[in-house]
């Protein structure tokens, strides 16, 4: 078990999170004709919608109740109702989000009260459905943020309804998946759960909304793809529900106690074990053996796990992410023969006592930079934030995470299932191959000439204008 070190500083120096309001939108922005408005000031959501373009390279449809100085001081319930009001009327969307952020909070929103008299006060929009969470970025991180808006929408949105006794298998299998997964992820997660016959409802499925696709729409005020909220109500339909990630536990139990629907649950899907617990669950699920491609992408992973071991056994690491990518990573390392040196998470969760490293700091990017060059760390995991510090530790950097802001298509790439594994050991390696540990100098005989001979230099031509033979 892990031991778990607290922050110790007064403030964070080269943050390392982001924030719970910014994981809280991500998660609306993972369903159909959505628009996430984040109640706070007009600051709080450019910054946060900075973050999204770049990482996606898309629109991003994000809004504000943009409060001022004086709603800041006498409450801002009203720009609550006129946001929402404003809203439905321009662009009738099927799902407002309301995270709130730390100026929100800080003053005392209630934002739940505030949807409360909205809904009193405007019944002609009441087909629009809208979600309240309380996200404050003074505390928590991406994931947690995230995590709480999924259990505010299965909240708000699922009915108490059961499946009646001795109904017929449907098929279907909700999936409640966290913030670590990319849409790349969700496309590998979605084909995995379609080879055993099975139905899968994503949610958020941000694999549909936020992969990069175009449409025919020249501009849109709402979200162009992913779970519908029509959905929510069919829920308790499935056979069975899996759960990604263990900052989806809340969500996951709040779902079961409302459909009584059993649920598979998974911390991550990041190597061999973790892959083979997922698909045996699919197997005990659908009844249908393994399909031949999935046993397949198995022997190539085991094949790549033999020829990366070289490279990766006794290598020391260092990862900053958040607590379930940092238990992603961690399992997979550390099942490579790799040490886990450093380990930095955003913020604290039961899952990092886990984490298969001797202690966990919860901090900031330069706790990684100081941990990682005390214990000699010879590459980092991280997101874009951690270049500068693997530039000045004069180490290889693998990004993951978010945000990745500096490699085109990287919000696409797949790290789960077999695939996604098998190509993130690939890229371990090569990143450890260009170190050339262990290489034999050349050896340059004392006696050989100082001149560099340079190897494109065209030969001097023979005298007389002749050729050699």
């Amino acid at each position: 078990m892990a031991e778990i070190v607290k922050r110790n500083k007064a403030l964070s120096v080269n943050p390392l999170k982001s924030s719970q309001t910014i994981g809280a939108a991500l998660a609306f922005l993972g369903m159909n004709r959505a628009v996430p408005m984040l109640h706070g000031s007009q600051g709080c959501t450019a910054f946060g919608k900075v973050f999204f373009v770049r990482h996606f390279r898309e629109p991003i449809p994000l809004q504000t109740t943009a409060m001022d100085q004086v709603s800041t001081v006498m409450g801002a319930q009203d720009s609550i109702i006129q946001g929402l009001k404003t809203l439905c009327e321009k662009s009738a969307p099927d799902l407002i989000g309301l995270p709130t952020t730390g100026l929100a909070e800080t003053q005392g929103a209630d934002v739940e009260m505030a949807v409360r008299d909205f809904r009193q006060a405007h019944p002609e929009f009441d087909r629009t459905a809208v979600v309240p969470v309380s996200t404050p970025d003074y505390k928590g991180c991406l994931e947690t943020g995230f995590a709480l808006a999924v259990a505010a929408m299965v909240r708000h949105l699922v009915p108490e309804k059961k499946k009646g006794p001795g109904a017929e298998p449907s098929g279907r299998v909700n999936v409640l998946t966290s913030s670590q997964l990319t849409p790349g992820d969700l496309e590998e997660l979605e084909a995995m759960i379609e080879g055993f016959g099975l139905t899968p409802v994503i949610l958020p499925h941000l694999g549909d909304a936020l992969d990069g696709h175009l449409i025919d729409q020249e501009s849109t005020p709402l979200t162009m793809g992913g779970a519908s909220v029509q959905v929510f109500e069919t829920l308790h339909q499935a056979d069975a529900t899996l759960v990604i990630g263990a900052s989806m536990n809340a969500a996951a139990d709040l779902l079961k106690a409302k459909t009584g629907v059993p649920d598979y649950r998974f911390t991550h899907l990041l190597g061999l074990d973790a892959v083979d617990g997922f698909v045996a669950a699919l197997h005990q699920i659908s009844g249908r053996p393994a399909p031949a491609r999935l046993e397949r992408w198995r022997s190539q992973l085991q094949d790549a796990m033999l020829d990366s071991h070289f490279m990766l056994g006794q290598t020391r690491f260092a990862v900053a992410a958040d607590p379930d990518q940092l238990k992603a990573f961690g399992d997979l390392l550390t099942g490579m023969g790799a040490e886990l040196s450093v380990a930095v998470a955003a913020a604290n969760a039961p899952v990092l006592a886990e984490v298969p490293a001797a202690q966990v700091k919860i901090g900031d990017l330069e706790d990684l930079e100081t941990l990682a060059r005390e214990t000699a760390a010879e590459c980092l995991i991280g997101n874009a934030h951690c270049a500068a510090s693997a530039a000045r530790l004069g180490v290889p950097l693998l990004r993951a995470g978010f945000p990745l802001y500096d490699r085109v298509g990287a919000y696409a790439r797949t790290w789960i299932g077999y695939r996604g594994t098998r190509q993130a050991l690939f890229d371990l390696a090569n990143l450890l191959l260009d170190l050339e540990r262990g290489e034999i100098a050349p050896y340059r005989s004392i006696y050989a000439p100082t001149e560099e001979v340079n190897p494109h230099a065209h030969p001097a031509p023979l005298a007389g204008g002749g050729r050699s033979h």
